[in-house]
């Protein structure tokens, strides 16, 4: 049998096993969600599966964050042991492996749930869309345009919670005086190059970001606006000497426990800042576009399905991807998580303040492409060691950053 014929006749016993299971399935489902505010909100996925069908969710964490756990998952792929599903953001990430043909088509689940009809926007399906067929699950927006300030140790050093960028950085000297770390950033390499991005999307504005990844504007990576962003970075750059921790929720912690003024952070924070028992607008102020330009980048998480040749495998992949985007798991997994869900038909009465300002910017449609919908892992990688290394080396000159810059953006794939 061919194996276009066999992935036809694997995905009809599918779409019938949607509504009658034949075999309960162990399905081990990977991740990397661990700090304590992702576990959490990964749990109600499991609780979910569990309780919408007879099979049971083996998970399947993996610490470090994407940086790490990408690798591992692709190479027990590639090396032919693959996991149930498995959690990557929505983008180019997966291309290789589609097409490799080492991922399951899931247009027919698509269909059969009408995602077309719900996912908004668009682009996340799109995003997992490959030649017409559709290949992920999308089950969130996650937007990395966010100041997170702890309004505490504003006030333990006599001045005004920022309302925007310029205002943080102006009050840097006032918390270092009352000893407090101004801003906090880890080590894990993709912090620095997401914040990098922040600045970007937010100094410059959004089109400059879309117009240099996205078209591989290699004049206006050179030109003033970035040479601004440049300069911005550099006054980041002071703020986050001496932060001195290495995965982003530590920097998170630093924030709630009010060591540090504020981090620039997506707004899987808020799963952070909620299990730490903080109230926004209370404890903490949240700035989209960090006061600046408010608008929110369109990224997020998606479940991918590797080729199998167990029926009852299939039919639990099938299930659970259905189960991702019912309107319940979408409330009961982004409360948790902190980010906006991916169908705008759901009830989110309990969103707090921060959630709110996201749901009301999504709905004015103030929105962006996410970085990792306009460049490769290859570009992205590149990016994490030119900032890991602007952020940690005060000789490097903004103007030495940029010209890099350039030179990765001139031969960006």
């Amino acid at each position: 049998m061919s194996m276009k014929a066999y992935k036809t006749i694997l995905a009809g016993a599918s779409v019938l096993a949607l509504s009658v299971s034949a075999h309960a399935a162990e399905l081990e489902v990977t991740h990397w969600w661990t700090s304590g505010g992702e576990a959490a909100a990964v749990q109600q996925f499991a609780t979910e599966f569990e309780g919408q069908t007879d099979h049971t969710w083996v998970d399947g964490a993996i610490a470090g964050g994407g940086g790490t756990a990408r690798p591992v998952m692709v190479s027990r792929i590639i090396g032919g042991d693959p996991m149930g599903a498995f959690q990557f953001n929505h983008g180019r990430q997966a291309e290789e492996l589609i097409e490799a043909g080492l991922l399951r088509d899931m247009t027919h689940v698509a269909e059969a749930e009408g995602w077309k009809d719900i996912v908004n926007p668009p682009s996340l399906l799109d995003a997992c869309t490959v030649d017409g067929k559709i290949y992920c699950a999308p089950v969130n927006i996650h937007s990395w345009q966010w100041l997170w300030l702890s309004n505490a140790a504003f006030e333990k050093a006599g001045v005004d919670v920022p309302a925007n960028w310029d205002e943080f950085v102006a009050a840097a000297p006032a918390l270092k005086e009352a000893g407090i770390q101004p801003m906090a950033l880890g080590g894990q390499p993709w912090q620095s190059s997401g914040a990098f991005n922040v600045l970007m999307a937010t100094l410059a504005g959004p089109e400059i970001l879309e117009k240099i990844y996205g078209d591989g504007d290699s004049e206006l990576a050179a030109g003033d606006e970035m040479a601004r962003v440049f300069e911005a970075a550099e006054d980041m750059r002071d703020m986050v000497q001496g932060s001195n921790v290495q995965d982003w929720n530590q920097a998170t912690n630093l924030v709630i426990t009010d060591a540090a003024g504020g981090q620039i952070m997506g707004d899987w924070a808020q799963g952070e800042f909620a299990v730490a028992g903080e109230v926004a607008g209370t404890d903490y102020t949240c700035l989209p576009g960090l006061g600046v330009i408010e608008v929110l980048s369109t990224g997020g998480d998606a479940f991918y399905f590797p080729e199998t040749n167990d029926p009852d495998v299939a039919e639990a992949q099938d299930a659970l991807a259905a189960t991702l985007l019912k309107p319940q798991t979408q409330v009961a997994f982004n409360l948790k998580k902190g980010s906006l869900p991916i169908r705008g038909d759901v009830d989110l009465a309990a969103a707090n303040d921060c959630m709110k300002k996201g749901l009301e910017l999504l709905a004015a449609g103030k929105t962006m492409p996410d970085v990792n919908m306009l460049n490769t892992e290859d570009t992205n990688n590149q990016l994490n060691d030119l900032f890991v290394q602007f952020f940690q080396d005060t000789s490097i000159t903004a103007e030495a950053a940029q010209e890099r810059f350039v030179s990765i953006v001139e031969n960006k794939d």
